[in-house]
Order: C-alpha cells, then structure tokens, then sequence
C-alpha cells in the first residue's frame, strides 16, 4: 500500500453543521473501502486548508478513485503521495 495526504478545503460544501460534516467522514471512509483504500486518520486544521486526510491505497488508479469520492462530496482536495522519513533517508543514503 502506498500512503497518500490529502490538503482539503471544505469551501465548496454548504455544512449545516458539525454533525453533518462528521457524516460526510463516515461515508467517504465507506466510499474509499469500496476503491480498496483505506482512510487512516483526518485531522481538522488550521489555516489555509480545513482538513488533512491520510489513506493508504494499493496503486495510483485507487488514489485517484478515493481523491475523487472526496471531490463527488463537495471538498476541494490537494492529494500527494508521502513517504515516511525514515524511508526516504534510507533512499536518500543510496545515492
């Protein structure tokens, strides 16, 4: 599995309230378990984005289907591929 953070802007999605938005977590986890990804933790942040969503997907084309599930729900997301620290010093000490 590959790890994937997502920036996301809730600007686009009228939210009636609290209870509401914590419903669209819920059934985007769902929608991202039928693309074979997995949501492993999202944050509520401060700034310029409103949330950070970090999943876990088997290859491009499933980070591509979960990137989209959160668009089909009204959320602006910035989607990248991260590697853990420790890893990327590992590749980095290869060079």
């Amino acid at each position: 599995m590959v790890r994937y953070a997502s920036l996301v802007e809730a600007a686009d999605r009228d939210v009636q309230n609290a209870q509401e938005l914590a419903s669209i977590w819920g059934e985007i986890r769902t929608e991202f378990e039928d693309h074979h990804a997995e949501l492993v933790e999202s944050y509520a942040i401060m700034g310029e984005h409103d949330f950070l969503v970090i999943f876990d997907a088997p290859d491009r084309d499933a980070a591509f289907k979960a990137a989209l599930t959160m668009r089909r729900h009204g959320l602006s997301a910035q989607t990248m591929e991260v590697v853990d620290t420790d890893d990327f010093a590992d590749l980095v000490g290869d060079i």
